[in-house]
């Protein structure tokens, strides 16, 4: 155990924001180490009641009263440096430490801890790789960010060596962990509310591969350019995998489609065909993710037909390419796509599993992405043939100071495309579906604010209870 966890064991820590998917996890680590655990949100949610069942007392008000004799406050990278929370620890003299921190101080305690980053594809691949440890037997610890139906959740603890972990870039909360493996999916420009540029988003994950254990590996994805340069430059051991790249270790050949657009596809390792695979997730986007999830699970000791086996019965995690429910031949897709690579994957996904019309309803995510890929955005939807765009959701992440809107989306998309509409109400957006939908579409929701809530109002309004 490192020595900040052993130090608490038997005290009590405090999660501001412990309603998060990531922080909620986390909680259930510290328990399980033998540390007491106080949280506090604004509001309530499924995640808060199934802590407050193992004991956890979390406060619905943020206020400097929530802290009296905790050892350590844990916050999110989401939270102001002035919340009041944080303002009443230092007041105290209470540690005050950041959510990356605390997850980088619990990889410590693992000899085999695997750190999966990109700015796409992270949850997905978390969970296929976790899913082959799982069935392998090597009983990992499990942390994701998303909901994982064969997990139970976001969080699941083993007894074992090993820990699977999402890294996630934003803010440079990567840099903070130390894996024996670490994974890079892609690079791409993102998160400009933090970073200047994409040169400042590629030196992070530069910076990302040098927190590799001495004795560890990188693996990454060598049909992305500023990936295959990594891997050049690393002194670290490397494996490549790709979908193009003529030197990637692992590769896909002889790619088809069935009818709901899964790939089926031969492995291929050192240019040698291992077994042959068939996927129960959408797109040749899961092609890539599967071919990372072999590089990892073969390199810890796991037997090709055993990852063939694990990946041939993972259909996802919620919120990605999530299936919702079928209305009157219609079916209702969501999915967590907020960045225009994510969308175009996605829309392809659609595309291949579906002959009717695709509907897509897109959320935008924080002013800041909006604006900064506004030419991106405006070429990502051409596999739509209707686009509903919504109000941005930003949450407190951001203040509106007007530079964009997502009616200038729409004008900027109208000009390419042509096939998009701006709606704010959700009901409005609702009722506009059940008018231009008919048997045989798809309705799929976009984004990572609220907008799921859409397709589910659009199954009420139909009187199909949703799914998930």
């Amino acid at each position: 155990m490192s020595n900040i966890l052993r130090n608490l064991k038997g005290k009590t820590v405090h999660m501001v924001g412990i309603g998060g998917i990531s922080m909620s996890g986390l909680c259930e680590i510290l328990l399980k180490l033998g540390i007491n655990v106080t949280g506090s949100d604004i509001t309530n949610s499924p995640n808060i009641e199934h802590l407050r069942q193992k004991n956890v007392s979390v406060f619905l008000k943020q206020e400097p009263s929530n802290i009296t004799n905790q050892e350590l406050v844990v916050y999110t990278a989401a939270m102001p440096i002035d919340h009041p929370e944080l303002e009443a620890a230092r007041k105290k003299g209470i540690p005050v430490i950041d959510r990356a921190t605390l997850l980088g101080e619990i990889m410590h305690m693992y000899e085999n801890s695997i750190a999966i980053s990109g700015t796409h594809g992270k949850t997905t691949t978390t969970s296929m790789i976790s899913s082959c440890l799982i069935d392998a037997g090597k009983d990992p610890t499990v942390h994701i960010g998303g909901i994982l139906d064969s997990i139970g959740g976001t969080t699941s603890i083993g007894n074992s060596s090993y820990f699977v972990t999402e890294a996630c870039e934003y803010k440079d909360s990567f840099l903070k962990f130390y894996p024996h493996i670490g994974v890079i999916l892609n690079i791409e420009t993102d998160h400009l509310d933090y970073f200047r540029d994409l040169n400042h988003i590629r030196e992070s994950f530069s910076r990302f591969t040098d927190q590799i254990s001495q004795d560890g590996y990188l693996i990454g994805n060598a049909d992305d350019e500023r990936v295959a340069l990594l891997l050049k430059q690393t002194n670290r051991k490397s494996i490549s995998y790709g979908l193009t790249s003529p030197k990637a270790t692992w590769t896909a050949r002889n790619i088809t489609f069935d009818e709901n657009g899964y790939a089926i596809f031969n492995v291929v390792h050192n240019k040698k065909s291992l077994i042959r695979m068939r996927l129960s997730v959408p797109g040749l986007h899961n092609v890539s993710n599967s071919l990372a999830c072999f590089a990892v699970c073969h390199l810890l000791g796991v037997p090709a037909t055993s990852i063939r086996d694990s990946l041939r019965k993972f259909t996802g995690t919620h919120r990605r390419f999530e299936h919702k429910g079928v209305a009157d031949g219609i079916r209702v897709v969501d999915d967590y796509a907020h960045h225009p690579t994510e969308i175009i994957a996605t829309l392809k996904a659609a595309r291949s599993s579906t002959r009717g019309k695709i509907l897509c309803v897109f959320q935008p995510h924080t002013y800041s992405r909006t604006y900064d890929l506004l030419n991106e955005f405006s070429t990502a939807f051409t596999m739509a043939d209707k686009l509903y765009i919504t109000d941005i959701y930003s949450a407190s992440r951001e203040i509106d100071t007007g530079l964009v809107h997502s009616s200038t989306l729409v004008d900027r998309i109208n000009k390419n495309i042509n096939n998009a509409v701006y709606i704010s109400s959700f009901k409005d957006i609702v009722d506009q579906l059940i008018q231009d939908s008919s048997a045989g579409d798809m309705i799929i929701t976009m984004g990572a604010g609220d907008v799921d809530k859409i397709g589910e109002m659009f199954l009420q309004e139909k009187k199909i209870p949703a799914v998930g």
